[in-house]
């Protein structure tokens, strides 16, 4: 791979097999072998099956970049949980390197370079209320929070609810939400929030 072949790949977030074949103009079957080799040489950081970044790249990607690949790793995804109350600084707990998202595909663990990208599978009536900002489809900070509690109600996930500022949700909001999960998710947002 020369730099001008390399300088083509720098304008994409990620790329796959297909488009890096294009880009040297060799078949499928031999850029996948490449890009296997890029990626012991750690020239590429594998995403999953077939889906590469440019190390170069994920050395300098922003938190918004991550957030981005964090919703293309498993679709249909949203980001939620701390993650979200942490952008929406709801907490005093700021995550590096740790991305959660709800999904309606499966449960599952990526870590890519140290950086975790953890999915919690929700069922289908539990999967709204979020929003499409600047590219990244993400819960309501409402919705985050509930998303938390159902998780922690369930025993799959521990939140530091001393590190949010409740005063920040909109009350109302997490009782509409709140509504068709089960009992003992309501009894403890209610008690957190004093609803």
């Amino acid at each position: 791979m020369n730099y001008l072949d390399l300088k083509k790949l720098k304008n994409r977030l990620y790329f796959d097999v297909a488009e890096f074949s294009q880009v040297l103009g060799i078949s499928q079957a031999s850029a996948r072998v490449l890009c296997s080799r890029y990626v012991k040489k750690g020239l590429f950081a594998r995403l999953k099956n077939n889906f590469y970044v440019l190390d170069e790249k994920w050395d300098i990607f922003q938190r918004e970049d991550f957030l981005k690949i964090a919703n293309f790793l498993q679709v249909p995804s949203y980001i939620s949980f701390m993650t979200a109350l942490s952008l929406y600084e709801v907490t005093t707990q700021i995550q590096r390197d740790f991305y959660e998202s709800v999904s309606l595909k499966r449960s599952k663990k990526f870590n890519v370079r140290g950086v975790a990208l953890n999915y919690y599978k929700f069922k289908k009536e539990y999967y709204f209320d979020f929003v499409k900002k600047e590219g990244i489809f993400i819960a309501t900070k409402e919705k985050a929070f509930v998303d938390s509690v159902y998780l922690c109600s369930l025993g799959r996930y521990k939140l530091d609810f001393d590190s949010l500022d409740v005063g920040k949700f909109d009350k109302d909001k997490i009782q509409d939400i709140i509504k068709i999960f089960p009992e003992r998710t309501k009894n403890m947002a209610g008690k957190l929030c004093k609803i």
